[in-house]
């Protein structure tokens, strides 16, 4: 969504906000025309953040539920029939931790788009206040009980939040020792690959991580992001550029039978996180490279 808002204003030569759907979605039928003339489909729309949980008849909950009928007019727009959905990181204090407003919200969400053949992609993000693992996201996703509801997963939200911590000396989780830590997340995939439908996993995204070279501070910043958050903004490069186990946990998606879309997500400010240039040529020529050898490293057990 950002990038169809920068395009938006570049497009019909004025500011357009987020919340400006009628420009938006005029940008997003121009984007899907370029797009056909390269025979090319528009997977998804994202990042939807912040939705669930807010209280009945708040302004919070009132302004998603707006969002989302204007995100909806946008996926008419540019030819999309997916939302990917994030697991809110709203502090607790505004929308609670009772996991049954965030099934009723998602239900009535998913609800919404069913007439339009559209479907939610339910995202953990590491960081989530009440979501941060894919075990969360799942039972949610069960428990709403629509057809029209099913997974993203995600190399860096799973192994970002089980088995590695920015926050430490080591990069790792440090509550337990290093064995646990293993076992613990080796159990994890075993428990994915055989509790989680093939057809309920809509897409995976892939990215890497970059151990920090000095641990982050375990509180959020002056913006209120959380330290993973921070992590997942900057630090995220293609597979085997980072530490994290990606091939491990593509491997235990794989195993569900899922042979999906794999989406990219790199957010690659080099090491330092103080940004890097790019030529998109060659980074897709790499990219493309990159999901060969995952491919082939998942294929060699």
């Amino acid at each position: 969504m950002p990038d169809l808002v920068s395009f938006a204003s570049l497009h019909l030569r004025h500011d357009v906000g987020s919340y400006d759907y009628d420009d938006l979605s005029s940008a997003a039928k121009v984007v899907k025309t370029m797009c056909d003339a390269k025979s090319l489909k528009i997977l998804i729309l994202q990042p939807f953040a912040n939705f669930e949980g807010w209280k009945e008849g708040s302004e919070e909950r009132a302004d998603a539920f707006a969002r989302a009928r204007g995100w909806l007019e946008i996926m008419k727009a540019c030819g999309t029939d997916m939302l990917q959905v994030g697991s809110s990181d709203s502090p607790a204090e505004k929308i609670g931790t009772d996991r049954t407003r965030f099934v009723n919200d998602l239900r009535e969400l998913a609800d919404l788009l069913a007439p339009h053949g559209f479907r939610i992609a339910y995202e953990n993000w590491c960081w989530s206040t009440h979501a941060p693992d894919w075990q969360d996201v799942w039972d949610i996703v069960q428990k709403v009980n629509r057809p029209n509801i099913g997974l993203c997963l995600d190399t860096f939200q799973s192994a970002g939040g089980e088995w590695a911590d920015p926050t430490t000396p080591s990069g790792l989780l440090e509550d337990n020792p290093r064995e646990q830590v293993e076992k613990n997340w080796k159990q994890s995939l075993e428990m994915l690959s055989m509790t989680v439908p093939k057809d309920k996993i809509y897409f995976l995204q892939i990215s890497d991580a970059y151990r920090p070279k000095q641990p982050f501070s375990k509180e959020p910043d002056q913006s209120g992001t959380r330290p993973r958050g921070r992590w997942s903004h900057d630090f995220r490069p293609l597979p085997f550029e980072g530490y994290l186990p990606v091939v491990d946990f593509t491997k235990a998606v794989l195993k569900t039978g899922f042979r999906g879309w794999f989406s990219y997500e790199i957010f690659d400010s080099g090491p330092d996180g103080k940004g890097k240039d790019y030529d998109m040529i060659p980074f897709a020529r790499k990219a493309m490279e990159c999901q060969k050898r995952l491919l082939e490293a998942c294929a060699g057990d």
